[in-house]
């Protein structure tokens, strides 16, 4: 089929290459503009414009799609039969879902109608749950509410965390994404209108929302904060008022004998624990202010917790 590919990070480009392995005509590739990164600020490719230039196709790097006459006719000059959408970042308008022959297809990371929205597998781990998955479907003018196509489902692990699960699920959408054209072309892709009333939402991350409460967050809630903002942002506390994250943690005890946000132990042979509201939780790896991630006992070798502040 001719493609029109619109995607920003990794996990777009995980279906951008399954499409030109499985042989299809990239038209063009559209990602988002390049941002500048880093302390010297460098101007930094997304991973999709960085493979789409490897194999030589046209990328796109439109500032705004809505309201743009002139990328509307770049793309209606194209002529694709189809265009796919993976992570692209910005909404689709009408104008442009209307130009394919086969409409607007995406892959979005979760089993729809549950978690539509921005940072779908972000919040399957921070909530907890214990599946989740890969859905696409029809692109409609609402947001990850067209009518669905294929799914497959996955178990969460219990100690995953969004970046591995992320780096999963990018590969499966790029198999389902083929599978879908492939369904599509030959008239017998399936279409599943979403039910409304299991929809939930998955809004941006905000960086505050990292803070461990203590005194209000069981164990089983810092653990899978933990491992929901890990490799985003990571989840974060404060040693003698210096903010110190946590990448990784685990529940070692139902025991309540301290008050919650107490350091029960810290040291290299018994690691840092610290009393939650209905268990312990021990931290294992830990990354201080103006320092990199490190293992606790090593992070324990030179510094000393006595008690959280702030």
């Amino acid at each position: 089929m001719r493609i029109v590919f619109m995607g920003t990070p990794d996990f777009a480009k995980e279906s951008l290459e399954a499409l030109v392995n499985a042989k299809h005509e990239i038209l063009a590739v559209v990602t988002n503009p390049d941002k500048p990164k880093g302390r010297g600020m460098k101007m930094i490719f997304s991973p999709v414009k960085e493979y789409a230039i490897s194999k030589g196709f046209e990328v796109k790097q439109p500032i705004k799609v809505r309201n743009n006459t002139e990328f509307l006719e770049e793309i209606k000059a194209l002529n694709p039969d189809i265009i796919c959408v993976v992570a692209y970042g910005k909404i689709i308008p009408k104008e442009i879902l209307d130009i394919p022959r086969y409409g607007c297809v995406n892959v979005h990371g979760s089993l729809l109608p549950k978690y539509r929205g921005a940072a779908p597998i972000q919040w399957a781990v921070l909530n907890g749950d214990k599946k989740t998955g890969i859905t696409t479907m029809y692109m409609d003018i609402g947001m990850d509410t067209g009518d669905m196509i294929l799914k497959e489902e996955v178990e969460i692990g219990e100690n995953e965390t969004t970046g591995e699960l992320w780096d999963r699920l990018s590969i499966i959408g790029g198999k389902l994404l083929v599978k879908t054209l492939e369904l599509i072309e030959k008239g017998e892709a399936p279409r599943e209108k979403q039910d409304n009333n299991f929809s939930s939402m998955a809004p941006m991350l905000k960086k505050e929302m990292g803070y461990i409460n203590w005194k209000e967050y069981p164990a089983e809630k810092i653990k899978n904060l933990v491992r929901g903002l890990n490799p985003i942002m990571g989840a974060y506390t404060f040693f003698d008022n210096k903010k110190v994250k946590f990448w990784k943690v685990e529940i070692i005890s139902k025991d309540v004998s301290n008050e919650p946000g107490t350091v029960i132990e810290s040291d290299e042979k018994s690691g840092l624990l610290i009393q939650a509201i209905d268990g312990v939780i021990s931290v294992l790896e830990i990354q201080a202010e103006n320092s990199k991630r490190m293992n606790i006992k090593d992070y324990l070798r030179g510094n000393k917790v006595e008690k959280i502040t702030g």
